[in-house]
């Protein structure tokens, strides 16, 4: 539409008298009288300024002068077959999800158009975790600038991971940023950002420490055993780090809070809780976490359930294993959606 808007006016027009601005104004002030959502934001700023000018010069017009003009601009509109973005950055907005991310940001590093969100977005999306050190690393002024520009939640999460001294400094100095102009705080903003496009890509989203333990989660119990005692012999710290990345069902009772363990048990399929429980009863590391789930509920379901794993009976290895990995497979899915949250583990 903005391409017509622009084009009006062309010679052989039926209305010789009035300009191309006129007519653009005469058809805008229509829509919006027909209270029509209209943005004309994407018009370069100078047409939009000469827009509104010939709004606000124009008289009324006659209705014959006025279906002219719509019946020009509804030709115009005929006659274009297919209009195209205006510049690289808006073909991006209009393929965006379509293409990666990577081909994205390749092609704004191609164009020089840098990134395509404001500063501030991009910084909010980030973990507390990734925020810490790029605060820490930066004056007292510049760290209460970033925290006050983040979401309350956010800005919470970073002050927790801080120490005590520094968060309390932090705190303090937030107080004294009233009188902070808009100019600085989006060049804070856009220095903070320059930070994460000097970092090299990573291949991989998280550390090798997370990666191992992620996957030694969903392997059987002797293969991770066995895993994790080759790399004690290794590299004994790095095989620590990676057992506490671990969570399996052995580890429920030192990460779960007791209080969550209800709402554990009514996201789990029942014959699969029932199925684990009866074959976690058997072993000896795993047994203590089913005694804890039963512990953490009602009597009358911890009865039920019990009742259930004794008609069960011996249930054999690899389905216990299965259904203990999706009591565990729950849990990790209610920590990610925030449902729950895992007590830092030591062991």
């Amino acid at each position: 539409m903005e391409m017509a808007l622009a084009g009006m006016g062309m010679p052989g027009t039926q209305v010789a008298d009035l300009s191309k601005r006129q007519k653009a104004a005469i058809v805008v002030r229509l829509l919006r009288s027909e209270s029509i959502d209209l943005s004309l934001m994407d018009l370069p700023e100078e047409m939009q300024v000469r827009l509104t000018q010939e709004i606000g010069h124009l008289r009324p017009v006659s209705r014959d002068t006025l279906k002219a003009v719509v019946e020009e601009f509804v030709s115009e509109l005929d006659s274009i077959g297919l209009a195209f973005p205006d510049g690289v950055g808006k073909a991006l907005a209009l393929l965006e999800g379509t293409i990666s991310a990577k081909a994205a940001d390749r092609v704004r590093s191609q164009e020089g158009l840098g990134q395509a969100t404001e500063p501030w977005e991009r910084l909010g999306e980030l973990d507390a975790s990734r925020l810490l050190p790029m605060i820490e690393s930066e004056s007292i002024e510049v760290g209460a600038v970033a925290l006050s520009k983040l979401k309350v939640s956010k800005a919470a999460e970073v002050l927790g991971l801080m120490p005590g001294v520094s968060a309390r400094r932090l705190a303090y100095a937030m107080g004294q940023t009233s009188e902070v102009a808009p100019k600085t705080v989006s060049r804070i903003g856009e220095a903070l950002v320059s930070q994460l496009d000097a970092e090299p890509p990573r291949a991989f989203d998280g550390g090798p420490v997370e990666r191992v333990g992620a996957i030694l989660n969903y392997s059987p119990a002797a293969t991770r055993d066995e895993v994790l005692e080759g790399l004690d012999s290794e590299d004994k710290e790095f095989a620590d780090e990676v057992r506490k990345a671990i969570f399996t069902f052995a580890n429920i009772p030192q990460r779960i809070d007791p209080r969550d363990v209800p709402k554990i048990v009514r996201e789990v399929d029942q014959a699969q809780l029932t199925a684990g429980l009866a074959a976690a009863m058997a072993l000896e590391r795993e047994k203590v976490s089913a005694e804890f789930i039963l512990g953490n509920m009602s009597q009358r379901l911890a009865q039920q359930l019990k009742d259930e794993m004794e008609a069960v009976g011996t249930v054999k290895p690899k389905d216990g294993e299965d259904a203990m990995s999706a009591v565990v497979a729950a849990i990790r899915e209610m920590e990610a959606q925030g449902q729950i949250i895992l007590v830092a583990g030591d062991d």
